[in-house]
């Protein structure tokens, strides 16, 4: 459960099938999977980019709006989090609301495969990389790399990226993903960097949208890896 919540987060589920007030997430789950869940998907979409969701639309549009989601695998929910903050001045602590909405059973959009996702992830890093240094943007090149690096470390320090059970090709690629979210921020740190025009700034912006986008496909596959793992071995 600490791996689900993270910290010490309150959070509650409403709207659930068959309660009528919030219920802590722990009995959310048990009530999920009596109601037929099996697994959960991870989502990350963005504007123009449902990335992990499958509608209908009046789900896409809240989930965008929180730029995350979980879908339920084994029966057609989703639940989308709302962030509050809640306690007097000088002790106020975040509490997550989930609002559990039908969705449509259909694949979920734009979710490569593990492999797919590694080998998308090589090249972008490599392209974005090349892009950046070539238009002296700050946070690219040698001292990049070595920022790169030392989060590597840290992320390494930290322990585990995923639960056990996951294979292990999944935590690769997250860890990738992850190195390339680093690269992106380093790029867009200290303002806009080198580039100090507008044609520059509009290539800087062009060559990190598709990495960013790369980097968010790579880390629901992996996310969802394990689900999908166990629906190829029933086939």
């Amino acid at each position: 459960m600490i791996a689900i919540v993270g910290e010490d987060t309150v959070h509650r589920v409403e709207e659930l099938p068959g309660e009528q007030a919030p219920v802590g997430l722990t009995l959310a789950l048990g009530r999920l999977r009596a109601l037929g869940v099996t697994g959960l998907r991870v989502a990350l979409p963005a504007p123009g980019h449902p990335l992990g969701l499958s509608g209908p639309p009046e789900f896409n549009a809240r989930a965008l709006q929180a730029e995350e989601a979980v879908i339920c695998h084994g029966a057609a929910f989703g639940l989308v989090p709302e962030v509050h903050e809640a306690g007097p001045e000088g002790d106020v602590h975040a509490e997550v609301v989930w609002h559990c909405l039908p969705v449509r059973d259909a694949p979920p959009a734009d979710v490569p495969s593990l492999g797919e996702a590694e080998r998308e992830l090589a090249e972008a890093l490599r392209e974005a990389t090349e892009a950046l240094t070539r238009l002296d943007v700050a946070a690219s090149g040698p001292v990049a790399e070595a920022a790169i690096d030392a989060y590597r470390a840290r992320a390494e320090q930290g322990g585990e990226v995923l639960a056990p059970g996951y294979p292990p090709r999944a935590a690769r690629v997250l860890q990738l993903a992850q190195r390339v979210g680093a690269l992106i921020s380093l790029a867009g740190a200290n303002g806009h960097g080198g580039a100090v025009s507008a044609s520059e700034m509009a290539a800087r912006h062009a060559a990190l949208r598709p990495v960013e986008r790369t980097a968010r496909r790579a880390q629901v596959a992996a996310y969802n890896s394990m689900v999908e793992e166990r629906e190829r071995g029933k086939r």
